[in-house]
C-alpha cells in the first residue's frame, strides 16, 4: 500500500519529518511514502495511490473517467500536457463557500503526472476540496480580523457546530474573529483574554467578557462547557496543559484550538494532542506555522 501526502508550500520539513522514512519519491510538494496513515503537516492525503502508464492525452482522462468521475489535477511539471488532460474531464467547481454551508460530499479524486507518459492518482483523499485549498466568501464588514476564516474552515472540515444556546468558551479571544463566529452561530460565548475585544463584538448580546488569564480560569468557574476554543498565543507545551486540565475535570464536550508553534515546530507536542482519544489533528488552510486540534465528545 502506498500513499501520497501533499505538503504545504514552506512547511515541506514539517511533513518530511512526520512521515520520517516511510517517503520513497517526491513529485513538487508531493510526498509518495510506503504505507498508510494521517499526516498534519499534509494538506491533502492521497490514500492508495496508483501509478499507470498513459498512451496519450486521451487515454489518461479515459483511464481517471473509467475510476470516477470527479478528479482534482496537481501539475508541478508537465502543466500544459495535464492542462489539455483536464480539459477532457468533467469540470469540477471550485467556488468558495458560504459558511456555514456544510463541505463538498462528492468523492474527489486527484492525479499528477509525473512524466508525459505516467500517471499518478488516487481515487479516495482526505480534502473534499481541490488541494486543501478550502475558500469561503468572506465577510469584510462584521469580524474584526481575518482570525475568523480558521474557524470557519475547522468546524466546516470537523462538520459540527455549535448550536444557538450553547455555551463556548473562546480562551485567548481579542479582538474577538472566533468570538464573532460563535456569536452569529447563536450560541452563548465567553469570551476570555486579558485583553478588550472590538466594540463591535462585545456589544452582540450573547457575549460576556471575563477580562483575565485564559491560563487563571479555574474549570469549576462551569458546570458544563458545550465547546471550548482557544487561537491563544503560547507555546503548545503550555497549552497542552490547559487542554488537560479542562479534560480533567469533565466539564468540557468539545475542544477546538490552535496549536501555534514559535520557531522550531514542537513535534513532541504535537504527537502528544494526536495521541489524545478521539483527537484529530490537521493544518488549515488559513493556518500559518500553526497545527489544529479538535476533540469532539458530540
Amino acid at each position: 500500500m502506498t500513499s501520497a501526502y501533499l505538503a504545504i508550500e514552506g512547511l515541506e520539513a514539517e511533513l518530511e519529518f512526520e512521515l520520517g522514512p516511510r517517503i520513497i519519491a517526491r513529485h513538487g510538494l508531493l510526498r509518495v511514502a510506503e504505507g498508510a496513515g494521517d499526516a498534519a503537516w499534509a494538506a491533502n492525503i492521497w490514500h492508495d495511490v496508483v501509478e499507470t502508464p498513459v498512451a496519450s492525452i486521451g487515454d489518461a482522462a479515459t483511464q481517471l473517467r473509467a475510476v470516477q468521475r470527479n478528479w482534482s489535477m496537481y501539475a508541478p511539471l508537465h502543466h500544459g500536457r495535464a492542462k489539455l488532460i483536464e480539459a477532457k474531464l468533467p469540470h469540477v467547481a471550485a467556488k468558495p463557500l458560504v459558511f456555514p454551508a456544510p463541505a463538498p460530499a462528492a468523492p474527489l479524486g486527484a492525479w499528477t503526472l509525473l512524466a508525459p507518459d505516467r500517471l499518478l492518482y488516487a481515487a479516495r483523499c482526505s480534502s473534499a476540496v481541490p488541494n486543501g485549498e478550502w475558500t469561503f466568501v468572506e465577510d469584510r464588514v462584521g469580524p474584526p480580523n481575518r482570525a475568523y476564516l480558521k474557524l470557519w474552515e475547522a468546524l466546516t472540515r470537523l462538520g459540527a457546530l455549535p448550536k444557538p444556546g450553547e455555551l463556548c468558551l473562546d480562551l485567548g479571544a481579542s479582538p474577538g474573529g472566533w468570538t464573532w463566529v460563535l456569536a452569529q452561530l447563536g450560541a452563548n460565548v465567553v469570551a476570555v483574554d486579558k485583553a478588550v475585544l472590538d466594540p463591535r463584538v462585545m456589544a452582540l448580546p450573547n457575549v460576556t467578557l471575563r477580562q483575565e488569564s485564559a491560563f487563571a480560569l479555574d474549570p469549576k468557574s462551569y458546570d458544563a462547557v458545550d465547546w471550548l476554543f482557544s487561537d491563544v498565543i503560547c507555546y503548545p507545551a503550555r497549552l497542552f496543559k490547559l487542554i488537560e486540565r479542562w479534560r480533567a475535570a469533565g466539564r468540557v464536550r468539545n475542544f477546538v484550538c490552535t496549536l501555534k508553534f514559535q520557531g522550531e515546530t514542537d513535534h513532541e507536542t504535537a504527537r502528544a494532542f494526536a495521541s489524545l482519544p478521539g483527537a484529530q489533528l490537521f493544518h488549515l488552510h488559513h493556518n500559518k506555522h500553526e497545527l489544529t486540534f479538535a476533540l469532539l465528545g458530540g
